[in-house]
């Protein structure tokens, strides 16, 4: 009698272990449990930590509580301006009720992954070439609201949208390179013409102090000629200053003039009347006689 007693306290005892088995389940921490018996939702959630459930009866649903980072496949588009070009994004979303989850949804990756990609191709087709160049934390924003609002009803949250990589055809590049060298060209020119001017200027006001005082262009002078000697050279450059020249100038232009002058005065005149443009002959032309 005892011994059966023992036997039935051991099958008892092994038969309480193997449900305890068989029902025992774990949630983690960043987990919550739902729990769907005979394919009936239960209420509420199963807390991380150690929890029990109905052998064949039950079953344990887990979902991660966890930021995802989905990377989206990079997708082929023609932008506004009709641009070909290659774009790829990453995700960042996280469940935020686990029970929407479960029940709206087959599979919630999956359905945010496909939203993101359609999503993208609608940016690209809406956007210009420029704006995914330099604009991309608008793009990232409107991005993130085409896909934050149907995941909503997923029970899921959209925490940040990024766009990576934006590639281009190498024609693209290299009339990109061409515009933004000849950008470069054009800007260094303008700078250097604005030199130029501003260069011009103070020179401009330096030959009125010097023309105000000649001291100052001779003093001038010598220190070219000093500068100039400072060097190794075996030829000495002197400058001739511009003034001088135009001075001989004007006194050669007077000579001959002087001498034109004195030549027309001299000169007698072949009646033996005085020269000159006053000097006119005093003719009178006789009237005819009517019959």
């Amino acid at each position: 009698m005892v011994q059966e007693l023992v036997i039935a306290a051991v099958a008892l005892v092994c038969a309480g272990a193997l449900y305890v088995a068989a029902a025992a389940r774990v949630v983690r921490q960043y987990e919550r449990g739902v729990v769907l018996r005979l394919g009936r939702l239960r209420e509420g959630t199963r807390p991380p930590g150690f929890t029990l459930v109905v052998p064949v009866v039950d079953r344990l649903r887990k979902v991660n509580l966890q930021i995802v980072t989905m990377p989206v496949p990079a997708q082929d588009g023609i932008t506004r301006d009709n641009v070909t070009v290659r774009v790829d994004a990453v995700i960042y979303f996280k469940v935020v009720d686990p029970t929407t989850a479960v029940i709206a949804v087959e599979d919630y990756r999956f359905a945010v992954s496909q939203m993101a990609q359609t999503s993208l191709r609608s940016i690209i087709g809406k956007s210009d070439l420029d704006d995914l160049l330099s604009n991309r934390e608008k793009l990232n924003q409107g991005l993130e609201l085409m896909i934050d609002s149907p995941a909503v009803d997923w029970g899921v949250q959209i925490d940040r949208v990024e766009i990576k990589d934006v590639s281009l055809p190498e024609t693209m590049k290299r009339s990109m390179a061409r515009q933004a060298e000849a950008d470069r060209e054009r800007r260094a020119r303008v700078i250097n013409a604005d030199a130029e001017l501003q260069a011009s200027k103070k020179l401009a006001q330096a030959a009125g102090e010097m023309s105000a005082q000649p001291a100052a262009l001779q003093l001038r002078l010598l220190q070219t000629v000093v500068a100039v000697a400072a060097e190794k050279n075996s030829t000495l450059v002197l400058p001739f200053p511009v003034e001088l020249l135009r001075f001989l100038e004007r006194a050669q232009q007077s000579v001959p003039e002087a001498a034109g002058d004195r030549s027309v005065r001299e000169a007698p005149s072949p009646n033996g009347l005085p020269s000159g443009p006053t000097a006119a002959p005093d003719v009178r032309i006789p009237e005819e006689s009517t019959p």
